[in-house]
């Protein structure tokens, strides 16, 4: 039998509508309020001030490894913009701006990055998973939640978020079949920052882009300019609606860099050069989206400066409150709990070994 070619109708589409200079495409311009429009330069101006004190606090040894999200901060925000409260948000570990904007608390922030669970408890009124430290796992999660919301025939999607890097990993890839072949209402987000940690994205696939990814599995695809606030936000328009009405779920593609390191753990400059992160720096998110607001009236120089005080102010009173509440924490006895339903007996004897040595120092201290 001769060959024959299978039709594929199916493509990938590349978005953006303000460009690098700040430049408009008029006729792709999403229609947003302008209290949301100022919302979320608010949230973004929070999450890039707020990332630069936590980069200052852990230089200072106040709180410990921390993911930078400099640079980000768009393909967060244009996208959980459109969840409402009964959604799921489920984030890897870079989704500050994300999470703000769902109300996590700057303090819980502060609190969690010095090592402490209670940083990483979520008010039942908030539908949002706690972060995901291995790479891809949160995936599986969120197509559970969307998959769930189906079942109980309501109309609430799970959104989730994942770097690059976890395009490489099977929960990935199980993660977008089951969510495609049941149709679960899920939005994947992938942040791509071009680095899984030091590994380029061009060692990690032969795929010219990542969004095709989700053609293979038989959910709609689209790649977006990730500085592109504006861009995100009518690609993830689209993408809840269609997960909403029964359409199923999409995987957007946001290009996009981290401007500071992987971790505070990690020197980028063993593995990119300045060149690379200064023409990155050039599309930097925030300084296009004021650009937009100043164009459109919506924000003056005066206001900018104005809210960049009280996020100062805001900042400053959570690192107070947060250290003073992390003077009453840490109790080393709370590592033995929550980690199984009955504990082990090794873990017994370990717990009753330290709560002795904690006891004869305290002895020894108070004697001293």
């Amino acid at each position: 039998m001769p060959r024959k070619e299978i039709a594929i109708s199916e493509k990938v589409e590349y978005l953006s509508i303000l460009n690098d200079k700040g430049q408009l495409d008029k006729e792709l311009e999403p229609d947003i309020g302008e209290d949301v429009l100022l919302k979320l330069h608010r949230t973004m101006l929070l999450a890039r001030k707020f990332d630069e004190r936590i980069l200052n606090l852990q230089r200072q040894g106040r709180i410990g490894t921390f993911a930078p999200i400099k640079g980000q901060e768009a393909a967060q925000l244009g996208t959980i913009a459109h969840l409402r409260p009964s959604d799921w948000m489920v984030p890897a570990f870079r989704e500050t701006a994300a999470e703000l904007w769902r109300g996590r608390s700057l303090e819980s922030i502060i609190i969690y990055n010095n090592g402490f669970g209670e940083g990483v408890d979520i008010p039942k009124d908030r539908n949002d998973l706690p972060i995901s430290v291995p790479v891809g796992s949160q995936v599986i999660h969120a197509v559970g939640l969307g998959w769930a919301a189906k079942y109980r025939q309501k109309d609430d999607v799970a959104m989730t978020y994942f770097g690059d890097g976890a395009t490489s990993e099977g929960d990935f890839h199980e993660g977008l079949n089951f969510a495609a072949v049941f149709q679960a209402p899920v939005i994947f987000v992938c942040q791509n920052n071009h680095w899984a940690i030091s590994m380029p994205l061009a060692r990690q696939t032969r795929s010219k882009t990542l969004a095709q990814k989700a053609l293979a599995y038989g959910l709609p695809g689209i790649q977006v300019d990730g500085n592109d606030i504006l861009a995100v936000y009518a690609a993830a328009q689209e993408a809840v609606q269609r997960a909403r009405t029964g359409g199923g779920p999409t995987l957007i593609e946001c290009v996009t860099y981290r401007l500071a390191m992987h971790t505070t753990a990690d020197d980028p400059k063993r593995y990119r050069s300045d060149e690379e992160v200064e023409k990155w720096s050039k599309r930097d998110p925030l300084p296009r989206f004021q650009k937009y607001l100043l164009d459109k009236g919506l924000l003056s120089e005066e206001k900018r400066i104005e809210v960049e005080s009280e996020i100062m102010e805001e900042i400053q009173t959570a690192v107070d409150s947060a250290e003073k509440q992390m003077e009453a924490l840490g109790d080393p006895i709370d590592m033995f709990e929550h980690a199984y339903a009955e504990m082990p007996p090794y873990l017994k004897e370990q717990k009753a070994d330290l709560v002795r040595e904690l006891s004869e120092g305290a002895e020894e201290g108070n004697h001293g």
